[in-house]
């Protein structure tokens, strides 16, 4: 007998969509049938979800938990840590979340990992997985970490080439440290994540707009311009093109400059990948007039409507493959605390909305296929950091990760009935399906609104990427 059957749905698979049951037997998919027969044999629980979309649980490439950030009056605070934060995910029918390591001077990559892991293991209702953020100077010592890194699951990692701000965030790594680690990773089957501004006029323009006394949030998108980004993403792309066996992916692709970089890489053969956020495709910068308007922002900025459409144009042509979160949960009091073009706080509560959302916009609003946005908000992120076909897929094997998507639950966002914080950018957006249930490695996490969670059932996943994708653009 089977522990669970998710009978009668419109399933997302791999050859197409097809209403079947899938059977899960100890946290796997143990069998995919026909509608209605693997529910006659019978199972410990089944589930009807006739008339509901089944699909992978979403894969959030891009989260940032438990981050220091400025606080009300002077103070510190720390973003939300995984519990909450992966609590979030749940309900909005993810169950993979991607974070950081962000390693320190003075340290090792082995004890920053470890450290890292102590906040998530055993604290996290999620499933997840950690990428390597570093930056300059990098010593041989920190160079000669990264290959046991990969082969301790550890295979990304993430790159600045910018201090985004002046003096407050200072992650930047030098491209000749770039160069280095690409070199490393590409001998490794590793792959590099690139936060991608060309740091001369970032700050030639944090300079300009200051001594103009254009100090205001609202003058953000001047500060991180789409010029910027077509210089950072040419210069660091024909860099890793020169590395024999590099692959890079892009993170938080922003402005139409970005997305057409990737495009020519990719036409020429070389494995780069593109990642946006559901805030750059549906925010632009005039939303930074509107009341509270850091609310809608993250770093890079927004940027202008023709952007907004090249972000569309490139997830529809394949030249980006991801819709990620840049997740960073904090108070809307927090969030709110700066005001100026060097002090606001990036990041927002999204990844809570992000499935439902991207449902809404791409297949109701824009026809995209059931396949491509299952593409795009769970199997791409997969194969690309390496869980698949563990992850990302409904497939005898693989994880039970499985969302039922209701269009009954079609409903107007209410960001206080979320789960994380207290707002949400897309308070008051209509979204024409939602969860109604999530199912973790078999486990029935969210039902009709109800949390079934324990904080020891989120489990690190280690990573390996695939051959093929870093041999060619694969996704």
């Amino acid at each position: 007998m089977f522990d669970l059957i998710i009978s009668n749905g419109n399933a997302v698979l791999p050859s197409g969509t097809a209403i079947v049951d899938i059977a899960v037997t100890g946290g796997i998919i143990s069998a995919i049938g026909g509608a209605g027969t693997l529910a006659a044999v019978g199972a410990r629980r089944v589930v009807d979800a006739t008339g509901q979309i089944v699909v992978p649980g979403g894969i959030d490439p891009h989260i940032h938990s438990g981050l220091t950030l400025p606080g009300p009056r002077g103070t510190s605070m720390t973003s939300e840590l995984p519990d909450v934060v992966s609590k979030a995910c749940l309900f909005g029918g993810t169950t993979m979340m991607c974070d950081f390591i962000f390693w320190q001077q003075g340290e090792t990559l082995t004890a920053a990992a470890e450290a890292r892991r102590k906040l998530f293991d055993d604290a996290c209702y999620a499933d997840y997985t950690l990428h390597i953020a570093v930056e300059s100077p990098l010593s041989p010592a920190i160079l000669a970490e990264i290959p046991a890194m990969v082969r301790a699951g550890y295979p990304t990692i993430k790159m600045f080439t910018t201090d985004i701000t002046p003096g407050r965030m200072a992650h930047l790594t030098k491209f000749g440290d770039i160069w280095e680690v690409l070199k490393i990773l590409a001998k490794e089957g590793g792959m590099a994540l690139i936060h991608a501004e060309d740091n001369d006029l970032v700050m030639h323009m944090y300079e300009k707009l200051i001594a103009d006394d254009k100090t205001g949030f609202e003058y953000l998108a001047e500060a991180h311009t789409v010029l910027s980004e077509e210089l950072s993403f040419n210069r660091v792309i024909g860099l890793a093109e020169n590395v024999p066996g590099a692959g890079m992916y892009m993170v938080h692709t922003s402005a139409r400059t970005g997305v057409d970089a990737i495009a020519r890489s990719r036409a020429k053969g070389f494995p780069i990948y593109g990642e946006t956020l559901h805030q750059y495709v549906l925010f632009n910068a005039e939303d930074y007039k509107r009341p509270n308007g850091q609310i809608y922002h993250t770093y890079p900025s927004l940027k202008y409507p023709d952007d907004q459409k090249a972000l569309w144009a490139g997830m529809e042509s394949g030249a980006l493959q991801c819709v990620a979160t840049d997740e960073l949960c904090c108070p809307l009091e927090v969030k709110l605390i700066g005001k100026r073009i060097d002090d606001t706080t990036g990041g927002n509560s999204g990844v809570e909305p992000r499935v439902a959302l991207m449902y809404t916009e791409m297949v109701t609003k824009r026809g995209f296929s059931l396949e491509h946005f299952v593409d795009l908000i769970s199997t791409n992120a997969a194969k690309l950091m390496g869980l698949y076909p563990r992850k990302g897929v409904l497939a005898v094997g693989s994880d039970a990760d499985i969302v039922l998507l209701d269009p009954k639950l079609a409903h107007k966002i209410d960001g206080s009935a979320l789960h994380s914080v207290d707002y949400s950018p897309w308070d008051g957006w209509d979204v024409s399906i939602w969860p109604s249930m999530t199912v973790l490695r078999g486990k029935i996490m969210v039902e009709g609104g109800q949390f079934n969670g324990v904080l020891t059932d989120g489990e690190f996943v280690p990573r390996a990427i695939a051959p093929e994708i870093l041999s060619g653009p694969a996704v």
